[in-house]
């Protein structure tokens, strides 16, 4: 498949070369969250290696690097994010660069971020931004908590926009959704531990049946969604992990439950976690049942706001023509940290077509995944862009 033409004439072709190199050897070689020693090693090279002058590590094992704009001091710097991490599952994809780390695997396209992240450094290094742009190459996105260490480290203190974006194989290679509102969910933790009397499988009145307690609980948390919240209201309450017992003849005396609690409005999740404490402890009472729960804050929902949606637009627009813009056309749950910096910081996060016409779509962290390369370039330009339009809107 060829370039879009818009792409094609931004990107020279030893830049291609090299960033396709660049992700094939991320995906060779993928690392768990806050274990990206190596990619992060070989991410400084390459970015070292265009000439990049200033790189430092942040958060651990991640790497900020900031590139020199045009017009000098006085305007907040621009952020441009791409993620690091990988997951631990098997590749099944047959690439001839697939994994060689058993049961690890960039099943999320992080091994594209990371490599458009650095194709927009190399870009903005050629044609600056008005404003210095900060290239972050950020770990953990995975476990919810790359975002966050970042924030804590005080790199991005001062920043005036961040942009980042995600591959989506729902769209073809050259489409990009930039769009206002709700973008990903919030993706909270629950873990409930019913506690009973354990008894001879033969005699169960002798004991307090945390399994048969447990398996009525997974069917009333279910009615969170279906009757305490309105019709068409976005929001899932997932089962993921039920634990209990050790032989088929014995009563245990605990289980264990825990799930993901996903929503698009503060409102919901409140309501999410408040339901889900509610009818733990409900059911287990009436199953003679104590309930012990761990509610955990995750990420909170990705909204874009209108003006960084607006920049993200115009810079798209600009690159691949305004016809590659497309409506995300669907409600997403899955959950993302960059909503961390967009509580903070204006910008947007943009969804970018990674498939191939004619190509099936393969959903994310799936050992099929596997974006075209094509959409490196698309990143890089269109992120680039992102930075310049926005640099350019925050000067004195």
């Amino acid at each position: 498949m060829s370039l879009p033409e818009g792409v094609a004439g931004r990107v020279p072709a030893a830049l291609l070369e090299r960033l396709a190199e660049l992700r094939r050897d991320l995906h060779r070689w993928p690392e768990l969250a806050f274990e990206e020693r190596e990619t992060q090693a070989r991410l400084r090279r390459e970015l070292e290696g265009l000439g990049v002058a200033e790189v430092r590590e942040v958060a651990g094992t991640g790497l900020l690097a900031r590139i020199p704009g045009r017009a000098g001091a006085g305007r907040p710097p621009v952020v441009v994010r791409g993620d690091i991490d990988a997951l631990p599952i098997l590749e099944a994809t047959g690439a001839p660069f697939a994994s060689e780390v058993p049961g690890r695997m960039h099943a999320c396209g992080h091994d594209v971020h990371a490599s458009w992240a650095v194709g927009a450094a190399a870009l903005l290094a050629g044609d600056p931004a008005a404003g210095d742009v900060l290239v972050l190459l950020q770990p953990a996105e995975e476990v919810g908590a790359g975002a966050a260490a970042v924030l804590a480290s005080g790199a991005l203190d001062g920043a005036g926009a961040v942009f980042g974006g995600h591959v989506d194989l729902r769209f073809e290679v050259g489409q990009v959704v930039a769009q206002a509102g709700p973008l990903a969910a919030s993706a909270d933790s629950f873990r409930i531990e019913l506690v009973g009397s354990g008894a001879h499988g033969a005699r169960p009145h002798e004991g307090r049946d945390p399994v048969v307690g447990g398996a009525a609980l997974v069917s009333a948390l279910q009615t969170i969604v279906s009757r305490r919240l309105a019709p068409g209201t976005p929001a899932v309450v997932t089962v993921g992990s039920f634990h209990a017992g050790t032989a088929p003849n014995v009563i245990p005396d605990r289980a264990e439950l825990a799930g993901t609690l996903r929503a698009l409005d503060p409102a919901v999740r409140a309501t999410l976690h408040r339901e889900v404490e509610s009818i733990a402890r409900a059911v287990a009472a009436a199953h003679g049942l104590e309930a012990r729960l761990e509610l955990g804050d995750g990420t909170p929902p990705l909204v874009n706001p209108e003006r960084g949606a607006a920049w993200a637009r115009t810079a798209a627009a600009r690159v691949l023509g305004e016809e590659a813009l497309r409506p995300l056309g669907y409600t997403n749950l899955g959950g993302e940290d960059f909503a961390q910096f967009l509580e903070r910081i204006p910008g947007c996060f943009l969804r970018i077509g990674a498939r191939r016409p004619g190509e099936p779509v393969v959903p994310a962290h799936s050992p099929r995944f596997l974006p075209a390369g094509e959409a490196v370039a698309v990143g890089a330009a269109v992120l680039a862009e992102c930075a310049r339009v926005a640099s350019a809107e925050l000067g004195p």
